[in-house]
């Protein structure tokens, strides 16, 4: 089944937001890569090496990519401090217990490791759902999937309040319809 027309666009977008970001020769953690892991393929030629998670991913190992396909609950298979850079793509806002995946990315990350993450903002629930529901150009299952929507104050709190992350960095982009937010783990 084709995913809905305006999915690879907004996809594209968030990952050109990213890309930036992530030092050359590190080694990346994309916590749900989705089923192809488009974005570690993307930033390949920059990185050391990637490994992608998600339950939908279709296992393999590529040059310097690794998939592997698990349910993201409640810890990762991965030793302590593994990663330079853990990035999650619209994902958290997916994740049933987000404190308790975020603690453990933590754990995974190296000291003045970086998380990168996006969510929708609180503001783009109406229209996401209008795009989904009505003019059906957005997957319809993955706006259901939504646990809930963030701003930066909601970002702050579950990041470095909840979760011991610091250097918190955030902007909207997207006509404020997402969030981008980066923050690091101490030394």
């Amino acid at each position: 089944m084709s995913e809905p027309f305006l999915e690879p666009i907004l996809r594209y977008l968030r990952l050109q937001r990213v890309i930036s970001h992530i030092p050359k020769n590190s080694v990346v953690l994309d916590v749900g890569c989705g089923s192809s892991a488009t974005f570690l393929k993307s930033i390949s030629p920059r990185i050391k090496q990637g490994f992608g998670v998600d339950f939908k991913v279709r296992e393999f190992h590529l040059d310097n990519i690794q998939t592997k396909q698990l349910m993201l609950e409640n810890n990762l298979p991965f030793k302590d401090e593994s990663f330079d850079v853990v990035t999650m793509l619209a994902v958290l806002e997916h994740i049933e217990h987000e404190k308790e995946i975020l603690k453990e990315i933590y754990r995974v990350l190296v000291p003045k490791g970086k998380l990168i993450l996006t969510v929708p903002s609180v503001w783009s629930q109406p229209i996401l759902e209008f795009l989904a529901y009505r003019l059906k150009i957005v997957s319809k299952a993955e706006i259901q999937d939504h646990k809930r929507y963030y701003n930066r104050e909601k970002l702050r709190k579950v990041l470095v309040n909840l979760t011991g992350f610091q250097e918190f960095h955030h902007q909207y982009f997207q006509f404020w319809m997402n969030n981008f937010c980066t923050v690091t783990k101490k030394d």
